[in-house]
């Protein structure tokens, strides 16, 4: 059986056009791909036979080829170790000169970040993960290493309805769940399986959340956020509402949970209208001071959309959340998620369900929120300490506090805070323009998303860059 150009090394790409033969085409295009960098030094080449058999011409072009360009410099050759790109010093081409995209151009990279919507990614458990991973893998059917299920792998599905339910009061079979990429695909999904109407939403939230909605077709209303949570007794006098999204458990970024009055408001508006409340449920798992609020789900699972995800509780990089969906909105949905949309890797479905089923999920949640819980007990007491006279609140749950400022303030305390070398995010940044109320000045300040040498520091920037006050502190909520 004859030779393969498959079946040999290292593959190169080369492109041997122009003048001058074969071997003068092969000189050219390796020192072109040298000095534009596309073969970095110590880049070992394809040996003379392969690359002959590759390119189909004779080995001793490329023999001679590369002897010329050891020659020269650019390559270099070692009994033993082959014929590799030379380590010199080449001519850099100048980087181009980024604009800014405002009035000011953007500042440097913090050293200390307080900003919301990531956890400690240093408290990632690899070894447990890496022990669940090869248990998953070697388990595994060979069909798990195709395209999938869009509705995601039956062994992970099965895992989390058991778990949804102990943990967060979800009523959910396997065949209601659908993993989804995180929760914007989620939501975009859902968005678009909902069609044409409206979608109430806080008027405390995120923007791209909303965003999301609109590009679906969908037109936002918000909801007013005060003490309480949203005000969902309001949804009755709103027309052409499909669907209402919550933070029902610990509403984002203002850190209060949906009041029991208005958790039934929203479920009877849905029953009453044949509407959904979507229910994102972010950052349910983490709660310090009393057991955890239940999944709003569980009082009406054909009218509440369960969302989840796994970016809070172990790391926004494995690209793993979850639906839970009323029964008549599943082949709709996945209808949808069928006409191209992305699915979440197979294998680290498998390895969340063993992780999930031997657990290793509830002691990691449970080292978290001892380490989240110290970092805010540091926070309150250094702010009692050097700042009394700023109001905490929304630190019963989550992995973030408000930081309650006077009107005017919070733009000059986050400049403050840049001089601090301390990125900071100001609650105004989080208010709907589009709603009634007005905003409230404030900094969402993310005790969990420091790693654990990075957080004292952080904190020292923190108190640096408020501004001094007079009289005790008004205690904390």
């Amino acid at each position: 059986m004859g030779n393969s150009w498959a079946t040999f090394g290292r593959d190169l790409h080369l492109d041997l056009t122009g003048p001058g033969g074969l071997r003068a085409a092969l000189i050219r295009a390796l020192r072109d791909a040298v000095r534009t960098g596309r073969l970095t030094p110590g880049t070992r080449l394809p040996s003379s036979r392969s690359l002959a058999v590759d390119l189909g011409i004779a080995r001793n072009t490329v023999a001679d080829a590369y002897a010329e360009l050891v020659a020269e410099g650019w390559l270099s050759a070692r009994q033993g170790s082959g014929t590799r790109v030379a380590d010199r010093v080449l001519p850099r081409t100048a980087p181009a000169v980024r604009r800014p995209h405002g009035p000011a151009a953007r500042p440097g990279r913090p050293r200390f970040d307080l900003t919301p919507g990531t956890p400690d990614v240093s408290a990632f458990p690899r070894t447990a993960w890496l022990a669940a991973a090869r248990r998953a893998l070697t388990a595994a059917p060979s069909e798990a290493f195709g395209y999938g299920d869009p509705a995601g792998r039956p062994e992970l599905r099965t895992v989390l309805a058991d778990y949804l339910a102990r943990a967060r009061g979800v009523r959910a079979d396997p065949e209601r769940i659908v993993v989804c990429t995180g929760f914007m695909q989620g939501l975009a999904l859902l968005a678009r399986t909902l069609g044409t109407g409206r979608l109430a939403v806080e008027s405390y939230g995120l923007d791209f959340h909303r965003d999301v909605i609109t590009r679906a077709g969908l037109r936002t209303v918000p909801l007013v956020v005060d003490e309480r949570g949203a005000r969902t007794e309001d949804l009755a006098g709103l027309d052409d509402v499909r669907a209402a999204l919550l933070t029902p458990a610990h509403q984002f970024p203002t850190g209060v949970p949906l009041h029991p009055d208005r958790r039934a408001a929203a479920v009877n508006w849905a029953r009453a209208t044949g509407g959904y409340v979507l229910e994102d449920d972010y950052d349910g798992e983490f709660r310090y001071d009393r057991q955890p609020v239940g999944a709003l789900q569980g009082l009406d699972p054909d009218h509440v959309v369960y969302l989840g995800t796994a970016s809070k509780s172990l790391a926004p990089a494995l690209r793993l959340a979850w639906m839970v969906l009323p029964d008549h909105l599943v082949d709709p949905l996945l209808a949808v998620k069928r006409t191209g949309e992305w699915q979440s890797g197979q294998l680290e479905q498998l390895t969340l369900a063993e992780f999930l089923s031997s657990g290793a999920y509830d002691r990691h949640l449970r080292g978290m929120r001892l380490r989240y819980r110290r970092r805010r007990d540091q926070l309150v007491a250094a702010l009692a300490e050097r700042a009394p006279h700023v109001h905490v609140s929304g630190i019963a749950a989550g992995l973030h506090a408000v930081l309650e400022l006077p009107p005017g303030t919070e733009q000059s305390i986050i400049q403050a805070a840049r001089w601090q070398a301390l990125a900071l995010e100001g609650l105004t940044r989080f208010h709907d323009p589009t709603a009634p109320d007005a905003p409230r000045d404030g900094l969402v300040v993310a005790y969990g998303t420091p790693p654990e040498h990075a957080f004292n520091g952080a904190l020292d920037a923190l108190t640096r860059a408020l501004p001094p006050g007079s009289g005790a502190g008004r205690g904390q909520a």
